[in-house]
C-alpha cells in the first residue's frame, strides 16, 4: 500500500504500539489519533481486534489509508518492525505495587489506581504461594515510573498502549525494560479509576509530537 506523500512528509520518529486492544471502536480511533499526530507506524499484537474489521474501520475514518498498521504480530517479532535504537515506553495510569513503594512522586498525586494496585498485589501473592522455588515478588520488570509531559522522545520512541480489559502484557513490560523505556504516567484526580485507552493513546501521541516538534525548532532555525 502506498501512503500520500504529505502524511510520510510529515511523519515521525514515534510509533505506536497496540497491546491486546479487543475494542473495536477504540482501535478505530487510536488509529486516527496515530495518523493525526504523524505516527510512522503502528503494530498491532496478536489479542488486538483485526485493524479491517469494519468497526474498526469507520471508527478509524479513513486513517488506514494514512499511517503504515502491521497487524497480528507476536511479541518475539516486533523488534523487527522497530527502528535501530528505538526506546519502547507503557501507558500507564496507575503503575504497579512495587514501583509506588519507590515513586514518592506518583502516590503523593493520587496518579495510581488503588483498585489495580490492590488487584496486582494479590495477584503477585497467589503466584509466590504456587512457586515452589522461592522467587520473590520481583518477577515484574522494573520500569522507571514519570510523568508523561516529561522528556521521553531523546530517542526513537514507542509507546505501547495497553486494552482496558486486560491492560499490558509482561511481554510489553520486558519490551519496554529491554529497550530503557519508562512508564508514562498521565496524572488523574484521586477517585478517577483510568482513562479511556484511546483517551491516553491520544495524550501521548500528541505530547510525544509536541516533544518532537520543540526539538526539530532549534535545528530549523539555525539551517535557516
Amino acid at each position: 500500500m502506498t501512503f500520500p506523500e504529505t502524511q510520510l512528509r510529515h511523519s515521525l520518529p514515534l510509533l505506536l504500539i497496540c497491546d491486546n486492544l479487543r475494542d473495536p471502536g477504540n482501535l478505530g480511533t487510536i488509529l486516527r489519533s496515530a495518523a493525526g499526530a504523524g505516527c510512522s507506524k503502528v503494530l498491532l499484537t496478536k489479542g488486538c481486534v483485526d485493524a479491517w474489521e469494519p468497526k474498526v474501520l469507520r471508527a478509524g475514518m479513513g486513517a488506514h489509508f494514512q499511517v503504515p498498521i502491521v497487524n497480528n504480530l507476536d511479541w518475539e517479532t516486533v523488534p523487527k518492525y522497530l527502528p535501530n535504537d528505538t526506546r519502547v515506553h507503557v501507558a500507564d495510569n496507575c503503575g504497579f505495587y512495587a514501583q509506588t513503594q519507590k515513586s514518592n512522586k506518583a502516590t503523593d498525586h493520587g496518579w495510581v489506581c488503588d483498585q489495580q494496585l490492590a488487584k496486582l498485589h494479590k495477584y503477585e501473592e497467589e503466584e509466590d504461594e504456587d512457586l515452589d522455588t522461592g522467587a520473590s515478588k520481583d518477577w515484574l520488570p522494573k520500569l522507571e515510573v514519570q510523568s508523561y509531559d516529561s522528556d521521553w522522545t531523546e530517542a526513537p520512541a514507542a509507546v505501547v498502549i495497553g486494552g482496558e480489559t486486560h491492560g499490558l502484557s509482561v511481554e510489553s513490560l520486558r519490551l519496554a525494560e529491554s529497550t530503557g523505556g519508562r512508564r508514562l504516567l498521565i496524572p488523574v484526580v484521586p477517585g478517577v479509576d483510568s482513562l479511556n485507552s484511546a483517551v491516553a493513546a491520544s495524550i501521548l501521541l500528541f505530547e510525544g509530537r509536541r516533544q518532537l516538534r520543540l526539538k526539530a525548532a532549534p535545528a530549523s532555525r539555525g539551517g535557516s
